[in-house]
């Protein structure tokens, strides 16, 4: 008996990461000598005093429950003094921060709370496949802006048409950016916040690469004056502290935004392992002693790439943020 998926699939491109890993593998079991230049995933171990964590707060009875749905209060607070540290951004911990299953979740939940059938979304072309395929389950439209190096890897807001842009409810946004490993400027993000005040949509500002930024640091778009009038952003321990399988992030900003996630969370999964979140808590106390390490090896890495590239013609631009590089192909060469 044939089963069909259902019909949301059929506009829905496969997964690229999960393609790029069957090619891999299917290299590896023919004998082939592979470079993995696949998923961005830290190949650095997570932190001893991270794990440490996590072992202690397993072996409490007290983390084997359902985590509470808005999250541990612990956590929120530390959340909450992270932002203002490196942000100096104040936020309620009750009603402006919510804990989630990494950023991928709230990418996907944040879509169905907000989106309706029919409406547009404006994705970023080249892009993090969740912001198409979340707005694709949604009922919504994908409407792309073009990512190009002449307009320095920003959309170009002022292109989209009026007819389009009334109906525009959600502009995905990821600076530092995957794939292209730009930085946001202060003043684009100031363009996008007047561009959403004006369209009357919401901005959800995926910032999962927040803390690699070589060239002077990132931005949130919550420390820009209306920013949290319309944005959401989300951020990641992931590539932070290399937990990219501990699943472990949070949302924050605009409380309506924040409501709305949580509503939908509320229903569709019971929150994130608390012994997790107790280990986050210690990660974000601890980072001072853990990131910077962590990035000034990833500038490395990215210095020594890019001068080896140059050395050998490829004439690249060096990411300001992430540990990606964006590279035209060379004349007469396929991707």
């Amino acid at each position: 008996m044939a089963f069909p998926v259902a019909d949301r699939f059929r506009r829905l491109p496969p997964y690229l990461f999960a393609e790029i890993d069957r090619k891999k593998k299917a290299l590896l079991a023919a004998g082939r000598d592979v470079i993995n230049l696949g998923i961005g995933d830290p190949d650095t171990p997570t932190h001893r005093i991270i794990v440490e964590a996590l072992q202690e707060a397993a072996a409490d009875p007290a983390t084997h429950c359902y985590a509470l749905d808005s999250g541990d209060p612990a956590f929120r607070r530390e959340i909450g003094r992270f932002m203002q540290r490196r942000f100096h951004v104040e936020l309620d911990p009750e009603s402006e921060i919510y804990p989630t299953i990494g950023s991928k979740e709230a990418l996907a939940n944040l879509a169905f709370a907000f989106i309706n059938p029919g409406d547009l979304a404006l994705v970023p072309e080249p892009c993090y496949p969740v912001y198409r395929g979340a707005t694709y389950f949604a009922g919504g439209i994908p409407l792309y802006m073009d990512l190009k190096p002449q307009n320095d890897f920003f959309p170009d807001l002022d292109a989209i048409e009026a007819r389009n842009a009334q109906r525009v409810r959600v502009l995905w946004l990821n600076y530092p950016n995957s794939p292209t490993g730009k930085l946001a400027t202060r003043a684009f993000l100031e363009k996008a916040i007047a561009f959403a005040r004006r369209q009357g949509c919401l901005i959800v500002y995926d910032a999962a690469y927040a803390e690699m930024g070589f060239e002077g640091g990132a931005l949130s778009i919550l420390e820009v004056p209306g920013g949290r009038d319309v944005a959401v952003e989300l951020h990641s321990c992931s590539k932070t502290f290399s937990m990219t399988g501990w699943r472990v992030g949070w949302a924050c900003g605009n409380r309506e935004l924040i409501a709305g996630l949580g509503r939908m969370k509320t229903n569709v999964d019971s929150g994130v392992f608390t012994a997790i979140q107790r280990a986050a808590t210690v990660a974000l106390q601890h980072y001072d002693e853990i990131v910077p390490p962590l990035m000034a090896m990833y500038k490395r890495r990215r210095d020594v790439f890019c001068d080896g590239m140059h050395r050998i013609g490829w004439k690249i631009r060096p990411p300001e943020g992430t540990f990606y590089c964006w590279i035209p192909i060379p004349a007469g060469c396929t991707s």
